[in-house]
């Protein structure tokens, strides 16, 4: 009795060990036959460990918005453009449009930011963001803003933008900024057009700096650098005097200089 237990239990072992090598096998024979064996036990197994791909514009949105709030701005700039690229006519794109703009402008990289803002101006001209997006134009022109002795293209721009959003929406809670950031490039450009006309002064072309200083007092009467142009111009406007007087004294003739 004990014996035919005993065989009984081997054989139950051996049976065991052939099923076990046979799904071994039968998977290695699918993989190296090439052809797919979707219902092989280490196949399913594989298959099942792996996660779901975010396969739709609501899952990426979703990811993408929990990267940019975390400050992962590289992450959610990648999703970002998929989803604009993959669902551009779905109300998710307009999404992604606006905050693709500002994971460039929060990565320091304005002069990418900028067209990206204005696109979705142009694209979306009512939606209730463009106040925002008109502001975070004005933003870039503000960080990319130079000295007073450098070229002055982004600050004009700054003033431009604006103006603009202050023109169309007088009453948004940008407002304030807006026009201290206007009142603050009228001062660069004031310092600017001083650079300039010391730089006349210093070389002797008397005329162009009075044109400089002149202007300064025109265009930017409410600087703090009406001062020194308005100091500056009086002593421009002595020496060219006495210039234009020493000149026209070396062409009268000995004999009349006398008289």
């Amino acid at each position: 009795m004990n014996r035919h237990r005993f065989c009984w239990s081997n054989s139950a072992l051996v049976v065991g060990l052939l099923f076990t090598v046979s799904l071994i096998l039968s998977g290695c024979a699918a993989k190296s036959g090439g052809q797919e064996n979707n219902k092989g036990f280490f196949s399913w197994f594989k298959k099942a460990a792996q996660p779901k791909p975010l396969d739709n514009e609501v899952a990426l949105t979703k990811e993408a918005m929990n990267y940019f709030q975390r400050g992962r701005y590289l992450l959610a700039e990648e999703l970002f453009q998929k989803i604009r690229d993959r669902y551009p006519f779905s109300p998710y794109a307009t999404v992604a449009e606006l905050r693709l703009a500002d994971c460039k402008f929060y990565l320091h990289r304005y002069e990418e930011a900028i067209p990206l803002y204005e696109e979705f101006e142009k694209l979306h001209p009512t939606n209730e963001a463009i106040p925002y997006v008109i502001f975070q134009e004005s933003s870039c022109y503000y960080k990319l803003m130079e000295p007073p002795d450098r070229d002055q293209t982004f600050t004009k721009k700054l003033i431009d933008t604006c103006e603009r959003l202050l023109k169309r929406y007088p009453d948004s809670p940008f407002s304030y900024e807006a026009r201290k950031r206007i009142a603050k490039a009228r001062t660069v450009l004031a310092e600017h057009e001083l650079v300039v006309a010391k730089w006349y002064l210093r070389t002797h072309q008397i005329p162009q700096a009075i044109n400089r200083l002149e202007t300064i007092l025109t265009k930017y009467p409410d600087t703090s650098v009406k001062r020194e142009a308005a100091r500056l111009l009086s002593r421009a406007r002595s020496r060219l005097a006495k210039e234009e007087g020493g000149a026209e004294q070396g062409n009268r003739s000995w004999w009349e200089r006398i008289l």
